[in-house]
This record gives C-alpha cells, sequence and structure tokens, in this order.
C-alpha cells in the first residue's frame, strides 16, 4: 500500500442497513432479485478451487528474496511479473484481445512526471481477460499491485502481505473463473484480471490504466481492489475479518451485494472503520481502487489492517495466515461472481467527492 496521506478530502457516504441473503437486492429498474447467482453448482466448484495452499505456493515465490522486494521498473518485480504471466498461460487465460501480450506499458516519463522527486524506470502493467458469454462488453476488474518497495542497505522487503497476498488471491480468482468458462457456463459478463505496478510510488499503473484503458471506462461495471488481505492487525488480532472500504460511496448496491454474498458464504466481520470521514489514514486515497472511484466507477477495497510488518522487511510468507487469505479471496470472487452474472448491471446513484 501506498505509504503516504493524500490531502483531507470532505466524503459523502450515506450509512445503510445491513443486507442478509434472505432480503432482495434491489436493481436499476426498481425490481428486486437475490444473490441467485451463488446457488449454482458452477459456483460452488469455483468457489471451493479457491485453495490456501495453491496461494502459499504461488506466494512464497512472488515474495521470494529471489525478486528483491519487486520495486518498480526492477529486475526483480520483471520475473515476478513472469512468473504470474506463465500463470495465466499454463491456465490458458489470454490476454485481452486488443493486447498483443499481457503487458501494459506505464512509461517512465509518465511516471516520474508524478513522483516525489523519485527516478524509476519503465515498468508494466500485467493484464489477464476472461470474455463474458452473454454481456461480453461490460467489465469487472478485479485488481492488486504486484511492485513493493524493493531492498534497502542490502536487505530485502518481501512485501508477502503488501501486495503478495492480493497478487496471489486475483491469479486463485481467475482460475476459478476459468474452471467455469471451461466447464461451458462461464460469467455472463467479462472480468479483467488487472496486475498494476507502481502503487507504493503513487498509485502510478492504475493511474496510466485509467487514463488509457483498454475496454472503455463506461463499459467497466466496478473495480474489487485488493491491497493487504493475509494478515490481521492488532485492533482485529484472531478475528475472522476484513475491512471493506468505498463500498457504497458510488453504488448503494454494491455494499449491498458484498454483505449478501458474505452471509451467503465465508460470514466473516466485515469492519467499515475506514470508511469513517474523520479517520485520519484515508485508506479510500491510498490503493489502486481510487483511479477508478475518480472516474464514477463504483469500487470495494478489501484490506486487512495496518499490522506491525508493514513496510518493513518482516513481512514474510511464513507470517501469512492462509486459511483467512482464503475466505477473503473466496469472499471477492463471490462478490466478483454476482456481479459478473447479475441481470442488470450495478448503478451509479453516490457521488465521489474528491
Amino acid at each position: 500500500m501506498k505509504n503516504f496521506k493524500t490531502p483531507l478530502l470532505v466524503l459523502a457516504i450515506a450509512l445503510l442497513q445491513n443486507c442478509s441473503p434472505s432480503k432482495n437486492l434491489g436493481n436499476s429498474d426498481g425490481e428486486t432479485q437475490t444473490v441467485s447467482a451463488l446457488e449454482n453448482s458452477t459456483f460452488k466448484k469455483s468457489f471451493a478451487s479457491i485453495k490456501a495452499e495453491e496461494m502459499k505456493t504461488n506466494l512464497f515465490v512472488i515474495a521470494s528474496d529471489e525478486m528483491q522486494g519487486r520495486d518498480t521498473g526492477s529486475p526483480g518485480q520483471k520475473k515476478a511479473g513472469e512468473y504470474v504471466v506463465n500463470f495465466y498461460k499454463n491456465l490458458g487465460i489470454n490476454h485481452p484481445p486488443t493486447m498483443d501480450s499481457y503487458y501494459q506499458k506505464v512509461p517512465a516519463d509518465f511516471m516520474n512526471k508524478k513522483s516525489r522527486g523519485e527516478t524509476l524506470p519503465d515498468s508494466e502493467n500485467i493484464l489477464a481477460f476472461i470474455e463474458g458469454t452473454e454481456k461480453p462488453n461490460e467489465i469487472i476488474v478485479i485488481s492488486a499491485h504486484y511492485d513493493h518497495v524493493g531492498t534497502k542497505n542490502g536487505v530485502v522487503y518481501n512485501g508477502a502481505d503488501d501486495d503478495g497476498s492480493g497478487t496471489v488471491a486475483v491469479m486463485q480468482m481467475a482460475k476459478a473463473f476459468q474452471e467455469a468458462k471451461k466447464s461451458g457456463k462461464g460469467a455472463k459478463r467479462s472480468v479483467l484480471f488487472l496486475h498494476v505496478t507502481g502503487e507504493e510510488h503513487g498509485l502510478f499503473g492504475s493511474s496510466w490504466y485509467s487514463e488509457n484503458p483498454i475496454f472503455p471506462l463506461e463499459n467497466t461495471v466496478a473495480d474489487l481492489n485488493i491491497d493487504m488481505i493475509g494478515r490481521d492487525d492488532q485492533e482485529n488480532r484472531g478475528k475472522q475479518y476484513v475491512y471493506v472500504i468505498g463500498s457504497e460511496m458510488l453504488s448503494s448496491e454494491l455494499k449491498k451485494i458484498n454483505e449478501a454474498t458474505n452471509d451467503s458464504t465465508v460470514k466473516l466481520e466485515l469492519n467499515y472503520k475506514y470508511d469513517d470521514p474523520k479517520d485520519p489514514e484515508r485508506l479510500y486515497y491510498r490503493s489502486d481502487h481510487y483511479n477508478f472511484a475518480k472516474h464514477n466507477i463504483p469500487v470495494a477495497f478489501f484490506f486487512d489492517g495496518i499490522h506491525e510488518d508493514y513496510h518493513k522487511p518482516t513481512d514474510d510468507p511464513d507470517k501469512i495466515d492462509y486459511n483467512l487469505l482464503q475466505k477473503r479471496a473466496q469472499l471477492i470472487f463471490s462478490t466478483a461472481w454476482e456481479l459478473a452474472n447479475r441481470n442488470e448491471r450495478i448503478v451509479v446513484d453516490g457521488k465521489n467527492t474528491r
């Protein structure tokens, strides 16, 4: 996660009642529908395919010393990116059809114009794509950054939680969507699995994508962004929880859908602490979802909290709670599945104040 605070901004966040799976969810026509997409056997098999052990295997590679902390544009980050791309190739998941490869170049000039006196080399976003069966032009984005802060004084900062955990979760969700597609019962809408670079230096990869989108932003239904979901913080030590940030800022439906899918599946405690406009951490503005939100695309940001190893060389893969990581990934997958299979796309009925 980006390690600086943006200027204080005023949020207008409406408080909504909790939604249980027995309640109906409104759609854009004023009708109601439940989270029925979670009831079929295809979803259940895909959901079960998200496995802690597979994420652990991938994370011990991505957050290994060999990757040298994955600093933006570094050889270690590029090596980690190759591992991610090969994962998609092995699953038969391609890049978007308008691209020549999985890589979207993020130019050094773009990043250095906005950086805080740093000089960064060219880097790349990584994009994998599964086309929808009925509404292929409508896109659900699942995002996470795969860069970290590199090495300092010869010490590797592995960034297992930040954001190796999000990286491997996106990979597992892609596998789950691909299994449904291969069974002949893929999602109605398309899903873009977006691994962004340059987050730690200023949200550069997601900013570049939002200014140079591969798919029109008006066709982007929502962004589910993952930045640190493998640990717990002191406030929630030992709890089965996840922070959810910004889920009702732009679409009241998105928060209801996420709560309903949670109640129907993993039943985590959903913590909205960071939705408080007075919270000093200002996390709504500090990860890659914000570059979608500023274009009025509904977002939900999933986060585990600021723990004792945040941005320290001790953020290692052996400290990850892999069972909790699995549950959080399954929740995000369930929400994405519902968004991708609803009859109507969620409506934008809120206002992003910035």
